[in-house]
């Protein structure tokens, strides 16, 4: 394949969501709701407020309007767009609370990754289509200045470093210095929280997915700024993350703390001339990735803009020098024990094992997925579900060709809003919430990603790397319990989450890949408290 057809594979990528983008956005210069990318809001009205996320839509478009992409002739220099993406800008200003934040899930939340996310659509829009406007302008200042002001509860490193790129937009079109010194309040901040092993932490630990976002958004700012500041540091992601690169070239999953597959190629291209490992990379991702259909899709209404001006960035910034070579082929394991993941790779073999997760393992054989397993699902008669991959802090041992991991199962429900609770939500928040809006997040946090119930029922699994890969599960449950805790079913996953992530459960390959059914099992781990499950895997 050459260069040249390999750049392209990324405009066709990004190209593919500007149909469905156009599609999301009120086109009408008439309607009060003009520029809208929230379709749920200004069309089908199922919604009661415009959602602040939607408004970075407006970078694919400038995109396609600005430059020449292969097959994106249609877009190009179309004043229709260009209007489109003023009017998305002059959309998100009217849209927003006074003090320009704006809000995503649920009204008067003030989200801090959607403020962001939206404002360095907008910023980089308006620089590259040369705009001049200032209520724009003031906009994006008073944006700015809540983004200064504001943290938000958790570490989402990803959003502390889109929220530098942003800032350093708002302070080149303003120059505002208070503007500078935010970006560097914000940058000091997200170089204290990198790990001595390369990664930057989301929610309770390591997610390889969200790392690359982490990477994109801080190389963008270096090539902005060449702020020598985080080159080092990139090196160092670029690094740790160049490990979780899949041999089909797909990205990331079930093992990191937030579950994703996301993968932001642009990064690596920007990074490519000063690291071998960013090149290796970014060329498996095009060859395999993206070439034989193993990315990630993230198609939906509200993720598409992500990937499609990211791909399409790719294309403009693309690398196009000497492929990375391959890294050196790794005989034993490895065991990172900051971000709790084991990696064993061989002649034939990849596998990826979590330690945070119980033993959640991803295994490839010749260039393949084998196998993938997001841990052990018990379901328990009065409903209760139990698994083992919640985040915690787990037994380990290190085995000589292998690892084990063993502790209890967390209790997982499943929520689902309801006309009554969605009502009383809205209220509270419009009234007592609007004022509250951190303490609310923290809540929901707590609740949807944080919160976990440990149960009384353990498991062991061990894999061990011969010959062959072996998978032993352990199984202990309290018996006499009464009829409530009689085990119902019993499944190992291939794509099990537990927690809410945005990005989380869009389509990969192996969501294909058939759940395990343990049920032969389940009458003597009722009748004896006792199970052991042995398998040869992959």
């Amino acid at each position: 394949m050459s260069r040249t057809v390999e750049r392209d594979l990324y405009a066709k990528v990004g190209l593919a969501q500007i149909p469905h983008i156009l599609s999301m956005v009120d086109r009408n210069p008439l309607s009060p709701t003009y520029g809208c990318f929230d379709r749920a809001y200004w069309h089908y009205k199922t919604s009661s407020f415009p959602s602040g996320m939607y408004q970075e839509f407006v970078l694919p478009l400038a995109l396609v309007y600005q430059y020449d992409f292969p097959g994106g002739e249609t877009y190009k220099g179309r004043i229709r767009i260009q209007e489109l993406v003023a009017a998305g800008i002059r959309y998100a200003a009217r849209s927003s609370h006074r003090d320009g934040s704006c809000d995503d899930y649920y009204p008067y939340e003030r989200a801090l990754g959607a403020v962001a996310f939206s404002l360095y659509g907008a910023t980089e829009s308006y620089l590259l289509l040369g705009l001049e406007e200032e209520d724009m302008v003031d906009f994006f200042r008073r944006r700015g200045q809540w983004l200064i002001t504001h943290q938000e509860s958790g570490r989402l490193s990803n959003h502390q470093a889109l929220t530098v790129l942003a800032l350093y937009n708002v302070h080149r079109i303003t120059g505002d210095p208070q503007l500078m010194a935010g970006v560097r309040s914000r940058l000091e901040t997200l170089l204290q929280w990198q790990t001595n092993e390369g990664w930057f932490p989301e929610y309770e630990g390591c997610d390889p997915g969200y790392l690359t976002a982490t990477i994109d958004f801080l190389a963008k700012y270096y090539r902005k700024s060449q702020d020598i500041a985080v080159l080092d540091p990139l090196k160092a992601a670029i690094r740790f993350a160049s490990q979780f690169i899949h041999p089909d070239g797909s990205y990331g999953g079930e093992y990191g703390s937030r579950n994703t597959f996301l993968f932001f190629p642009h990064g690596f291209e920007l990074m490519a001339a000063y690291s071998q490992e960013a090149r290796q990379v970014a060329d498996l991702y095009i060859m395999r990735g993206i070439s034989e259909g193993y990315r990630v899709h993230l198609d939906d209404d509200r993720l598409c803009a992500h990937l499609s001006y990211n791909h399409l960035q790719a294309y403009l910034d693309f690398w196009g020098g000497e492929r990375g070579e391959e890294s050196a082929t790794v005989t034993e394991g490895r065991y990172w024990s900051g971000a709790r993941l084991y990696l064993h790779r061989d002649e034939r073999r990849y596998a990826v094992v979590s330690t945070a997760k119980g033993g959640v393992i991803r295994l490839y054989v010749d260039g393949q997925l084998a196998y993938a397993d997001s841990g052990i699902i018990v379901r328990l008669a009065d409903g209760t579900t139990l698994v083992s991959h919640l985040v915690g802090d787990y037994e380990v041992s290190i085995k000589e060709k292998g690892i084990q991991v063993a502790g209890h199962f967390g209790s997982c429900r499943y929520r689902l809003p309801t006309g009554l609770s969605q009502t009383v939500f809205h209220l509270a928040m419009l009234t007592v919430g609007r004022w509250n809006s951190d303490a609310v997040r923290g809540l929901l946090q707590r609740i949807l990603i944080l919160g976990k119930r440990k149960d009384s029922t353990r498991f062991r699994r061990t894999i061990l790397f011969g010959q062959q890969v072996d998978m032993t599960d352990e199984i202990w449950k309290d018996v006499g319990q009464g009829p409530g805790r009689k085990v119902e079913a019993l499944y190992a996953g291939t794509d099990h989450t537990s927690i809410y992530v945005a990005v989380s459960q869009s389509y990969q390959h192996s969501c294909l890949l058939e759940w395990t059914n343990y049920g032969e099992f389940r009458e003597v781990l009722n009748r004896e408290g006792y199970v052991r499950i042995e398998r040869t895997i992959g």
